[in-house]
């Protein structure tokens, strides 16, 4: 908004030129995120008490996690609305409202943002942890996943080829399989942060991490002068993304305020989708999905200690970890829950770092 209105003043006044520039637009969209999580959280927590809208552990899904969990029984949860609203407003005030990335973006964190909060009032309505149907809420996703495939292969330039980091010359092409691709990436990076959503910060100070990461790559890719140096394929617009990758990061950062141990508030499915979902967005659009596995290297291993233990239960009849997703494991083998989140954050930021180092070790 902020960009439509007052850089075509630049003639009237040479300050408003600033608005110009994408880096400081995103700086601000990230700081104006952070303060509407931190300044309108405190009245999303009443009216949450006040709801009586509150976590519930339960004692027979999860018998040996129960005691460790308890106190977080009646902790506001569905957050989730607290983080898009700052998301989504901060994006209004600051990106270019007609850039097409921007708009499909918007359009995959509301939509992720509906399906997750059907899910978390179903179990608050019917007090089951069940929610929404898995195969309703699949479907959700997919159907997100296939509109966004859909603008990516009719969005010029359209490949269907898949980037190898650290290898300028190398691409695997995937051809139609690219657009199946697409929504796998969308539906488990979504999925994955919803796993991962499970101690106090470890989800959204993970995602903080990844956002800043793909900030700098929407960057990049939308800039021709760097893509030549870097042998990056040039995508026109795409750096608006560093705008909504900005606000994410500010957002996660000031959810992270009220979220740390001991958390005031969660996510819930509401937020967990939604910017789970939107990381696979972005990640699709400025083509660095592998780049998404590699920074996002926590919600990876996550998601694959759910699957490991559900496979080897059934057709082994043994669990190989104490309890999945991985950081109940930790957490039954006695670590304490802030170790095991401070621990995996320093694992995100080890892989955050190597994706930095893609951009030249090409």
């Amino acid at each position: 908004m902020f960009y439509y209105f007052l850089y075509p003043l630049r003639d009237l006044f040479s300050g408003f030129n600033v608005f110009r520039y994408i880096t400081f637009r995103a700086a601000l969209a990230s700081v104006t995120a952070f303060l509407i999580s931190v300044l309108v959280g405190p009245f999303i927590i009443r009216a949450l008490n006040h709801l009586k809208i509150g976590q519930t552990v339960r004692r027979k899904d999860v018998p040996d996690l129960y005691p460790l969990h308890k106190h977080k029984e009646g902790t506001p949860t569905m957050g989730g609305v607290l983080v898009i609203f700052a998301i989504v407003t901060s994006c209004l005030l600051w990106a270019d409202l007609t850039n097409r990335y921007i708009l499909v973006c918007l359009v995959s964190i509301v939509w992720l943002g509906m399906v997750g909060f059907l899910d978390d009032y179903l179990k608050l309505l019917k007090s089951d942890s069940k929610g929404l149907q898995a195969t309703m809420k699949l479907a959700g996703q997919v159907m997100l996943g296939v509109g966004v495939a859909a603008f990516v292969f009719f969005s010029p330039p359209s490949q269907t080829t898949l980037e190898i980091p650290f290898l300028k010359n190398l691409f695997i092409p995937l051809g139609g399989f690219y657009l199946i691709f697409i929504v796998l990436v969308i539906v488990g990076s979504s999925n994955a942060v919803n796993l991962t959503d499970g101690l106090d910060g470890l989800a959204i100070g993970s995602i903080s991490m990844v956002a800043l990461t793909l900030c700098i790559f929407s960057y990049v890719v939308g800039n021709a002068v760097f893509c030549e140096y870097l042998w990056f394929t040039h995508l026109p617009g795409s750096g608006e993304l560093t705008v909504f990758c900005a606000a994410l990061f500010g957002g996660a950062l000031g959810f992270l305020w009220f979220n740390s141990h001991p958390a005031e508030i969660f996510m819930g499915d509401t937020g967990a989708l939604a910017l789970g979902g939107s990381l696979g967005v972005v990640s699709v659009l400025i083509r660095k999905e592998l780049i998404l596995f590699l920074a996002g290297g926590i919600f990876v291993v996550e998601a694959l200690s759910v699957m490991m233990q559900v496979a080897s239960f059934k057709f082994r009849g043994k669990r190989i970890f104490l309890m999945a997703p991985l950081h109940h494991h930790f957490e039954l083998k006695g670590l304490n829950e802030t170790k095991v989140v401070v621990r995996f954050w320093i694992v995100g930021i080890i892989l955050v770092l190597i994706c930095f180092a893609t951009l030249k070790l090409r």
